[in-house]
C-alpha cells in the first residue's frame, strides 16, 4: 500500500525526488532489459508528473516571491531532461546507448533536486521564508498530481514532454 501523499508543497515534492531516487538505483541493479525498460517506465512517469506539477503549480507561486533566476534555471533543466525522457520512451532497452541515456538522466536529476533542497539558498529554502501557505500549495499539488498519475495508470499516458523554456533563435 502506498504512503499517503504529504500535503506540504515541499514535502511532497522532496517525496518525488527520493521516489526517483529509488528508481535510479533500482535501474542500475536491473539486468534484464525488460525489467530496465519497466523501471524506466516509471520514471519517465514519475518524472513528467513532477516537472508538470512544478512548472504549473509550484514555480508561479513561488517565482514571485524568491530569486526568479532559481526557477528560470530549473525550467531549464527540466526541458534538458524532457529531451532524453522523450527519447527513452521512444526506445529500445537493448539499444547501444540506452544505458547512458539513464545515466545521463540521472545525473541531471540529482543536479536539479541538489539545486532545489540545498539549504538556505535553494529553491526550497528560499520558499520556506516566503508568506505562501505551503499546505495549500500542497494540496493544490497533491490534487494534481493524483489526476496525473490516474491518468497514467488508466493506460492514458501523461502529455508529451515538451520543452517549455527552450525559444529557437530566429536566424
Amino acid at each position: 500500500m502506498a504512503e499517503p501523499m504529504p500535503t506540504d508543497a515541499i514535502a511532497l515534492l522532496k517525496a518525488d525526488h527520493r521516489k526517483v531516487e529509488e528508481l535510479f538505483e533500482e535501474f542500475d541493479k536491473a539486468r534484464r532489459s525488460d525489467r530496465k525498460a519497466a523501471i524506466v517506465a516509471q520514471i519517465c512517469t514519475e518524472l513528467k508528473a513532477h516537472t508538470i506539477i512544478e512548472e504549473e503549480i509550484f514555480y508561479p507561486a513561488v517565482k514571485p516571491k524568491i530569486d526568479g533566476a532559481i526557477v528560470e534555471e530549473g525550467v531549464v533543466e527540466h526541458d534538458g531532461a524532457k529531451v532524453i525522457i522523450n527519447d527513452l520512451e521512444q526506445a529500445d532497452p537493448k539499444s547501444e546507448y540506452y544505458d547512458a541515456k539513464v545515466k545521463v538522466l540521472s545525473e541531471e536529476i540529482k543536479h536539479h533536486v541538489a539545486e532545489e533542497e540545498r539549504w538556505i539558498t535553494g529553491m526550497f529554502a528560499q520558499s520556506r521564508r516566503t508568506d505562501i501557505d505551503m499546505e495549500a500549495l500542497g494540496a493544490k499539488l497533491a490534487e494534481r498530481k493524483t489526476a496525473l498519475m490516474a491518468q497514467a495508470k488508466a493506460g492514458k499516458g501523461l502529455p508529451y514532454a515538451k520543452p517549455s523554456a527552450l525559444k529557437l533563435v530566429k536566424a
